[in-house]
């Protein structure tokens, strides 16, 4: 038992010094808004939190701000041990300034307005939302939608399910086992996954001619260590093209993480 839990350590911490560097900076974000939290001089959550009354023109950096921030220290845990992987995959495909700019850009505000419109005029209510569990939901649609077109279904038995309803599938799951989770809130991150998968949200993304002029006037690459440009990504820059064996991909399960309600 010492053996295997030595191993598993080291291998923890190797894949943790691999993790390029907008995942990287993500995680250490998280941790550090915690660690923040735990003084009672400044109510972090109530700052950084998605709370559909307190959105105005001036607290608009709260569609930016709460997926960074949690309830406590499971919480953020298990967000970051289900995001890490995810978003790994997501920059080492697109790059370290594509990822920056879509995840503080559409594809964090876009599923944050879907939200507050459907939580405060819709269904009239109030429930503020926070955590990472919003990304890990649209990086799992996005990942269901590239694995249906290679491996359009699931076989359970005589049943043919659609992969791209295995989120769907983990949203309800999540909603059943973990209390005072955002069931509306994951939705909305899965049904912007699908739309960036599909590729109705890649007109969005950065042009590649910009990120390039910056990348060599700023010499980000050389400057910043596990910094990915725009031409070390290693797939097409909208995902992977399908491959002739259709059983070859398949959704990756991982341990999925909550956003946790302040409101009543």
């Amino acid at each position: 038992m010492p053996m295997l839990q030595g191993f598993n350590t080291l291998r923890a911490r190797s894949y943790s010094f691999r993790l390029p560097l907008f995942t990287r900076a993500m995680v250490v974000v998280m941790v550090a808004f915690w660690l923040a939290g735990l003084q009672s001089v400044w109510d972090i959550q109530q700052w950084g939190a998605l709370i559909p009354d307190e959105l105005t023109i001036t607290t608009m950096y709260r569609v930016n701000t709460f997926p960074l921030i949690h309830l406590n220290f499971f919480h953020a845990l298990f967000n970051i041990l289900a995001l890490a992987p995810l978003l790994d995959r997501f920059e080492t495909e697109f790059g370290t300034l594509t990822s920056l700019a879509l995840f503080f850009g559409p594809l964090t505000t876009i599923p944050a307005l879907v939200y507050i419109f459907l939580e405060k005029f819709i269904l009239r209510g109030n429930t503020a939302v926070m955590g990472a569990s919003i990304w890990v939901f649209l990086l799992l649609g996005a990942e269901a939608i590239r694995t249906f077109k290679t491996n359009p279904y699931l076989m359970i038995g005589t049943y043919h399910i659609p992969t791209w309803t295995t989120p769907l599938a983990m949203v309800l799951v999540v909603e059943a086992l973990i209390p005072n989770t955002s069931f509306l809130g994951h939705l909305c991150g899965v049904g912007t996954g699908y739309l960036f998968g599909l590729g109705y949200l890649k007109f969005l993304s950065p042009p590649e001619k910009a990120l390039r002029w910056i990348e060599s006037r700023l010499n980000l690459l050389g400057r910043l260590p596990h910094y990915i440009s725009v031409d070390q990504k290693i797939y097409g820059r909208f995902g992977v093209l399908p491959t002739t064996n259709p059983t070859s991909s398949s959704t990756p399960l991982v341990l999925i993480g909550s956003s946790q309600r302040l409101g009543p």
